[in-house]
């Protein structure tokens, strides 16, 4: 691992300026991402800031809203009663993240930065445009059984890891973030980029700027969050749903969609969405609606069952949320 040195600023503002001022310098909380990509060589930093100290790990229920710190321990976020009771798909997404010791250390701000799980990035001896940009991207001729089949370029087809995006993506979520000078709210779907042919580019955060929190706005639908991978446990997602629904009388008012493990970004299901609206709850509508939501998948030479595979998490994702917002809806009648 290369040499670094390390701070322990007690001030936000402090340690926004020693990252700004010192272009090779990068923030670290629960270091559960950074560390090991430092040790491959993958990633380098001359200076770690630590921000744990910085009053950033509160989770505040607002009038029309929930701000998760952005150093909260994303154990701490999946078991807060609150969380769990109004905003499952959040609680669950992260149970199905890393593992219990991880989650223990990992912060939600480090989590929705985490970098692509493409083996070709992780390892130096492949050529990468994430790493360096222009030498080329060894999963599109190589094994891409993980890879995109949405939103991929000619120069990375990497997909994006954080299950907490996803679910953060259909909920709408903003991410709050300070730099020197200036504090911006960034809606999520703004926040990720895609890769194009600047794949060294994943987010659109500047030098220096910091997540400081996530706002979530207050929602009354019902929320969902499945994930498929090879094992049951400590695996990065094929393909994941994340879907919040307003049913009324059988009939849906609102739907959102995210998928994961399948795009360099929460993929949202715009157009499913929209199908949906004043549709019946049933498996046809829902069946549709998953068509729909595949018709532009571009899969990669290993990797078409993912089209499949988001069809029918889709559908089964939407049964248990439809079924669910129904019956408590009637229950409360």
């Amino acid at each position: 691992m290369q040499p670094f040195s390390y701070a322990k600023p007690t001030s936000q503002e402090v340690a926004i300026a020693s990252v700004d001022q010192d272009k090779t310098a990068t923030f670290i909380a629960g270091g559960t991402d950074l560390l090991g990509l430092m040790k491959d060589g993958v990633q380098a930093a001359n200076k770690l800031v630590d921000i744990n100290s910085l009053p950033l790990a509160n989770i505040e229920f607002q009038a029309n809203k929930i701000r998760i710190g952005a150093v909260c321990k994303l154990s701490d976020v999946a078991f807060h009663p609150k969380i769990q009771e109004c905003y499952p798909v959040i609680s669950q997404a992260l149970l199905q993240s890393a593992s219990p010791q991880l989650r223990n250390m990992a912060t939600v701000g480090g989590n929705l930065l985490q970098r692509v799980r493409c083996g070709y990035f992780r390892d130096p001896v492949f050529s990468c445009n994430k790493r360096t940009p222009g030498i080329g991207c060894s999963a599109v001729s190589g094994y891409n059984r993980m890879h995109a089949i949405f939103g991929a370029s000619e120069s990375c087809i990497a997909v994006h890891p954080s299950d907490l995006a996803v679910a953060l993506t259909a909920l709408n979520a903003v991410i709050c973030t300070q730099g020197l000078q200036t504090e911006r709210r960034i809606s999520i779907h703004d926040f990720y980029l895609l890769p194009g042919e600047t794949p060294e580019k994943e987010t659109l955060l500047q030098p220096g700027e910091l997540i400081t929190a996530i706002e979530i706005p207050d929602l009354a639908y019902k929320s969902y969050y499945l994930k498929v991978r090879d094992r049951a446990a400590y695996e990065f997602a094929l393909v994941s749903v994340a879907v919040a629904l307003d049913v009324e009388q059988d009939t849906i008012k609102s739907a959102r969609i995210a998928f994961g493990g399948v795009a360099p970004k929460p993929w949202r299901g715009w157009e499913a969405e929209e199908f949906l609206k004043g549709k019946p709850v049933n498996e046809a509508t829902f069946t549709a609606a998953a068509t729909i939501a595949v018709k532009d998948a571009k899969p990669q030479t290993h990797n078409e069952f993912k089209i499949e595979l988001v069809k029918r998490a889709l559908v089964r994702v939407l049964s248990v949320v439809g079924a669910r917002e129904e019956r408590d809806k009637k229950q409360m009648n």
